[in-house]
Order: C-alpha cells, then sequence, then structure tokens
C-alpha cells in the first residue's frame, strides 16, 4: 500500500549525511542529493499537490544523534510524512570515536524504537530507508576512515544485523520500507558499484537517482 500526499502536506526528511548533502548550502536547504530529486520530480509530476519538503540531516549522525535532537529538529515541525536514512555511522563511526564505542544491534534497535513511537503516536506517516554499504573494490577513505577489504567486511558484518532491525520496526510501525541495501546490490550485480556509491557509502548522482525513484514508488 502506497502513502497518500495531499495538497499541504509537510515532508522530513532525515539521517545522516546521505540525507544531508551540503543542505544548509543549498537555496531550498533540501542538499544536492535524493530529497532534492524527491521534491523536484513530485512537483514535476503534481502541479496541483503543493507539498512543503524539509530536510534535516546532519553528516555523521547515528542513532543516538538523531535522537538527541529528535523534538527540535523533527517533531516540532509537525510533518505528515517523515523518512529516515541512518545507520552507516552506528557501524563505522567506531572505527575512529575516541572511546571507541561500538554500537550494538540491541542498542540501535531501541534508539531506532524511540525516535519512531512518537512519530506513530501522532499518526505520522514514515518510510524507512536501509542502510546500505556496496561491495567496491580497493581502498577509500570515507570521512577520516580507510575503507579497505577488511574494514569493509566488519562494517558489513555489523552492518546487516542492523538492515534487520530496520526491516522488523518498519513491519511493527506499518512503515513504508525502501530496501536499498537490495536495491544497490541488484543494480551493483549488473553495473560496476562504484557508478552507483563511488566510495560504497556515499551515491553518486545516479545512486542519489535510483533512491528517490525507489522513494516515489512508495508515495501516490
Amino acid at each position: 500500500m502506497t502513502i497518500t500526499l495531499g495538497p499541504g502536506s509537510t515532508v522530513m526528511f532525515t539521517g545522516d549525511s546521505i540525507t544531508d548533502c551540503q543542505r544548509l548550502e543549498s537555496e531550498q536547504r533540501l542538499g544536492s542529493g535524493y530529497a532534492l530529486r524527491v521534491a523536484g520530480e513530485w512537483g514535476l509530476r503534481h502541479p496541483d499537490r503543493a507539498v512543503t519538503w524539509l530536510n534535516s540531516g546532519i553528516a555523521g549522525d547515528r542513532v543516538m544523534d538523531l535522537e538527541a535532537r529528535w523534538q527540535t529538529d523533527v517533531l516540532d515541525a509537525r510533518p505528515d510524512l517523515v523518512s529516515i536514512l541512518v545507520g552507516i555511522n552506528d557501524v563505522g563511526r567506531h572505527s575512529y570515536d575516541p572511546d571507541g564505542h561500538v554500537i550494538s544491534a540491541e542498542e540501535y534497535a531501541a534508539g531506532y524504537d524511540r525516535l519512531l513511537a512518537p512519530l506513530a503516536e501522532a499518526g505520522t506517516e514514515l518510510i524507512l530507508i536501509e542502510p546500505f554499504l556496496l561491495p567496491i573494490r580497493g581502498s577509500v577513505e570515507v570521512g577520516d576512515v580507510v575503507l579497505d577489504e577488511e574494514v569493509r567486511r566488519e562494517w558489513r558484518a555489523g552492518l546487516d544485523p542492523k538492515i534487520q532491525v530496520v526491516r522488523e520496526l518498519a513491519r511493527s510501525y506499518g512503515a513504508r520500507l525502501l530496501a536499498a541495501d537490495g536495491l544497490f546490490a541488484g543494480l551493483a550485480a549488473t553495473t560496476a558499484p562504484e557508478y552507483w556509491a563511488a566510495d560504497g557509502v556515499h551515491p553518486t548522482p545516479a545512486g542519489h537517482a535510483a533512491l528517490a525513484a525507489a522513494w516515489l514508488r512508495l508515495v501516490a
């Protein structure tokens, strides 16, 4: 079942750098990624159904970071639909956090649940986007981390349980699930994964277009 957006609806995108995409430096405050592409394509298709599009993504954020700013950055906006993409930093940040803290799937699930509970209570529609990691080869820099084959295996081992958490929460809350990890795995099977995300984490323009197209298929 798709989500229906009527005239005057407010949509909030939130998450980490993949959603952020330098939003504060952009004219519409939507950044240069999938959030902007969704808003543009929606406006082209539905000029009679104006929607307010908001982006509160912040690069580097984990679930705990979203939770710390959830009231002011998300709940206070009273959105009709919230779209969340968060998780890769809950896997990767431990590689260079000063305290070396490794975020377990249980901690991730509990924090994510606390984000969703007040939205569900308010009757807010939800789109949960799986965190993802593309199987690129060689070594690349992702932030302050050199992502080589060994680190990539560690990240994948930590990411898979968190992807399962997102799937389970989507079922529990009746949210729409955007299965982004599977989406990119399928795309990478026929095209070099770097075409969709040069570092395996941050989508290229084509990768953001793929996310936006999948997102729009969930909304009517």
